[in-house]
């Protein structure tokens, strides 16, 4: 299973803006977006996430859901993202069908070894840096910390940053191991963005890629 280097993570002051917004990065060219809807029942997140299903399905992005795996399975997305206190991803693999993808939260090294021992297909390593978007009381981790839990590790399984990173903190985090980057604040703040974000990220395999065959 290939995960996606850029994951765009939806926000919206109300449901229809996280739809608008969702629409608005698959114009832009993102190859995964994480509908992430908090405080909302079931029922909403579902009828949202047939919506998003059908805005994402025309342009063959991948759809997470944050959360709502049951959701997630009915719809047919590509997979759910759980966080510490959501449901425990062996509960919902058992659940959801064998292709999709589940990702999980972790914010230091005991709770990334418990998510490989719980098999998740990536882990979001989070936060990056302090951000508006997400009620934690979580301490930033930084690149040291990224390097340090990268390094003892050791997993093929793709860690992917997140937490208020900006264009400028891409080749810094790539340089500590992590496969990724999750992107909420500054995509929606300009969706052209996620084009820069793209190109940043897949500039060293390019590189890789011009050595080898020299």
């Amino acid at each position: 299973m290939i995960i996606p280097k850029l994951h765009y993570i939806s926000q919206g002051s109300a449901p229809k803006e996280h739809l608008e917004n969702i629409q608005k990065a698959c114009t832009s060219g993102a190859e995964l977006v994480q509908l992430r809807i908090k405080n909302t029942s079931e029922k909403k997140v579902l009828k949202l996430a047939k919506e998003a299903r059908e805005i994402t399905a025309h342009f063959q992005t991948r759809l997470i859901i944050n959360d709502f795996y049951k959701v997630a399975k009915e719809v047919k997305a590509d997979g759910v993202h759980l966080g510490q206190t959501d449901t425990c991803p062996l509960i919902a693999r058992k659940y959801l069908y064998t292709w999709q993808m589940i990702g999980g939260t972790a914010n230091n090294l005991q709770e990334c070894e418990t998510l490989l021992k719980k098999e998740v297909d990536y882990i979001s390593l989070a936060p990056f840096r302090a951000t508006t978007t997400k009620d934690t009381s979580n301490p930033a981790l930084g690149l040291s910390v990224y390097s340090a839990i990268v390094d003892v590790l050791k997993t093929k399984t793709p860690i992917i940053g997140c937490g208020g990173i900006t264009l400028e903190d891409v080749k810094e985090i790539l340089d500590t191991g992590v496969s990724g980057i999750a992107v909420a604040e500054q995509i929606t703040r300009n969706f052209n963005n996620i084009r820069s974000f793209n190109l940043l990220l897949n500039a060293s395999l390019t590189q890789e890629q011009r050595h080898t065959f020299k």
